[in-house]
């Protein structure tokens, strides 16, 4: 018997996620809000220069949080950080010991920290590759080729069988769905390899007001994000993940096939002047550097020149 998915926020990671498998026949209740909502509710889902190419699902399971009423088997929380309790307050109402909870978030260590507010369930860690952004309400449309999804447990987790068979079918059918699926044995380095990503292109791309074209040509944005990783890989060393040492230059090709005009999500919240990720995803870097003692003197100029222009 098929997983029954809940997409706790439809934008575009929780909507490609969401589309791809629902397009595979899964059964998948997308929760959303406001404009996307109703363009779900009337039109579907599409997806635009996919790998797979476009493409259309509907009619699709659309919903408020508030609406759900369902039990669901896996729930893909991929909101924004500041939108967090409330998915936690959904999964509370909803789910059950057999719940699987993947947080698809940019924010390092976020499925720990859900895990203290929701014991009874098992929540793992995760993260998402894939250049992709609502380009119209209920149209997603993607900017390179790469769409991976991993998850896994931390150290010390151990759930039941019919939990361990749930996070084995969850892979299984994200890569029937055309999702590189990847259920990591160290999740704590390979969320944090994202991470190492994520979190100097926002910094770097906020500073220098930059997209993808910038970082793809030699050059100060370039040499900038290069310099930063570097300090983000003396800090996994700091923090014993074990991250590869060539971890710069495969970020370095991740960010080189991307389309030039790609941007990151937080960029994206900062340019429209409503909240953004900044706080976890660029700032908390100062508090681990000095949690671990690991010198970090370029990612400590780019952060505070950010904060000296007031953004939170």
């Amino acid at each position: 018997m098929g997983l029954n998915y809940v997409i706790a926020g439809s934008g575009a990671t929780g909507g490609s996620i969401g589309a791809f498998l629902a397009a595979d026949g899964q059964d998948v209740v997308f929760l959303a809000r406001g404009a996307q909502l109703e363009a779900l509710r009337e039109k579907g889902i599409s997806m635009r220069h996919t790998a797979k190419g476009d493409f259309t699902v509907c009619p699709v399971k659309a919903e408020t949080m508030e609406e759900y009423g369902g039990t669901p088997d896996v729930v893909f929380v991929c909101v924004k950080s500041y939108s967090l309790e409330d998915a936690l307050r959904l999964v509370r109402r909803t789910g059950s010991p057999e719940t699987v909870v993947i947080p698809i978030l940019n924010i390092y260590g976020t499925g720990e920290r859900m895990q203290k507010e929701l014991p009874d369930m098992t929540v793992t860690d995760g993260c998402i590759y894939v250049a992709a952004h609502v380009s119209a309400p209920g149209e997603i449309t993607h900017g390179g080729d790469i769409f991976r999804v991993v998850y896994g447990l931390r150290p010390g987790q151990e759930p039941g069988t019919a939990v361990r068979a749930k996070l084995e079918q969850v892979k299984r059918d994200l890569d029937h769905a055309g999702i590189s699926g990847e259920y990591s044995e160290n999740i704590r380095r390979d969320t944090f390899k994202k991470f190492m990503y994520t979190s100097p292109m926002a910094a770097a791309g906020e500073y220098f007001h930059a997209q993808a074209g910038d970082f793809q040509k030699e050059g100060e944005p370039r040499d900038t994000f290069i310099a930063m990783d570097r300090e983000y890989l003396r800090l996994a060393d700091a923090m014993g993940l074990g991250v590869p040492e060539d971890m710069v230059e495969v970020n370095l090709k991740i960010l080189d096939d991307l389309s030039p005009e790609a941007g990151t999500s937080m960029q994206r919240d900062i340019a429209k002047g409503g909240r953004s990720e900044i706080a976890g995803l660029v700032y908390a870097v100062e508090d681990m550097a000095a949690a671990y003692q690991a010198e970090m003197p370029v990612c400590r100029r780019v952060i505070q020149e950010l904060k000296a222009r007031g953004l939170k």
